[in-house]
């Protein structure tokens, strides 16, 4: 960009209703996730009070990854509570990237569950337990009954967030785990077979897996500034070289400021005549933007008779 006296545009635009990803709203979302932190924090008491009654080291372990879950809960909702707290001279677009760390955070917890109901499976398929198989089914029907009601209470929003996505996989998970547990613990119950409790473990393990790889690498992607797996930057440069005025978009970025708020950069090609026009120019930019999910830009001129210092221009 040669030394002329560039005009930056640094307002942002908020119109989240003409966006196709909106802001989740936080009215029925804190219910879901209080609802979810207490009914899930019930039933870990459940399992610890009935594992040791019963000696279960399943329904232990069962019940130090519900606490995770529990954990996980608390801090989406914590993350949700920070995107609403204003920006500061700190951190000048507010705190909500913490949705994409928590985000990353669930996934990673999510894989580190998987990592230990692999080796507990292992572990009691090399040395088979004596379990008492009717305690743990009807401990595991409850645990079907609370993961269940709590996954179905983010089903609606679970495609429009990845913190949502996260907790949904979480109690899904969890649902299914129980099922898993039930069907073990009956067919104990009635065949004394106790290495059905590992394979019935690993099997578990390997569905979860396949539904929580995406998560990583959707959360990974955003937390390093990875453009968002829904963006396509040909056609997002393809829009904003429509509008008049615009001669080539350069050195053009795009990244996201949370899990459900994109941004957006680029320098502006435009004739030396048309600067007066730059402001029409980025009040029609950003209108394009706002349907292809994009809800933060910022422009920079270049006329189109200088070179571009930018190497990646």
């Amino acid at each position: 960009m040669s030394g002329h006296d560039h005009s930056h545009s640094h307002d942002h635009s908020h119109g989240f209703g003409h966006h196709h990803h909106e802001q989740p709203k936080l009215d029925h979302l804190n219910a879901a996730f209080i609802w979810g932190i207490i009914l899930n924090s019930a039933f870990v008491i459940i399992e610890v009070v009935a594992g040791l009654l019963t000696g279960s080291l399943s329904l232990l372990t069962d019940a130090g990854h519900n606490l995770s879950d529990v954990v996980g809960l608390a801090l989406a909702l914590l993350a949700f509570k920070l995107t609403k707290v204003g920006s500061n001279s700190n951190y000048t677009y507010g705190y909500k990237r913490s949705t994409i760390l928590v985000s990353f955070f669930n996934a990673v917890i999510l894989v580190a569950s998987i990592g230990i109901i692999v080796y507990e499976a292992v572990i009691r398929f090399i040395h088979p337990q004596v379990i008492e198989g009717d305690t743990i089914a009807w401990v595991s029907l409850i645990g079907i009954v609370i993961n269940a009601f709590t996954a179905w209470l983010f089903v609606k929003d679970k495609d429009t967030d990845l913190n949502i996505k996260g907790a949904y996989l979480h109690m899904a998970m969890d649902a299914v785990v129980s099922l898993g547990v039930v069907i073990a613990g009956v067919i104990i119950y009635f065949t004394k077979l106790y290495w059905i409790d590992s394979v019935v473990s690993l099997i578990i393990a390997i569905v979860i897996l396949r539904g929580t790889w995406s998560l990583l690498k959707d959360s990974l992607r955003l937390a390093m500034d990875g453009v968002p797996k829904e963006m396509n930057l040909a056609k997002i440069k393809a829009e904003l070289k429509k509008a008049e005025g615009v001669v080539d978009v350069h050195h053009m970025h795009v990244w996201a400021l949370s899990t459900t708020e994109n941004a957006l950069t680029a320098h502006l090609v435009i004739a030396p005549a048309d600067l007066h026009l730059f402001d029409s120019i980025k009040a029609d930019l950003r209108h394009r933007l706002l349907h292809l999910d994009i809800n933060h830009s910022t422009f920079e001129p270049e006329f189109s008779n200088e070179k571009c210092d930018e190497p990646d221009c």
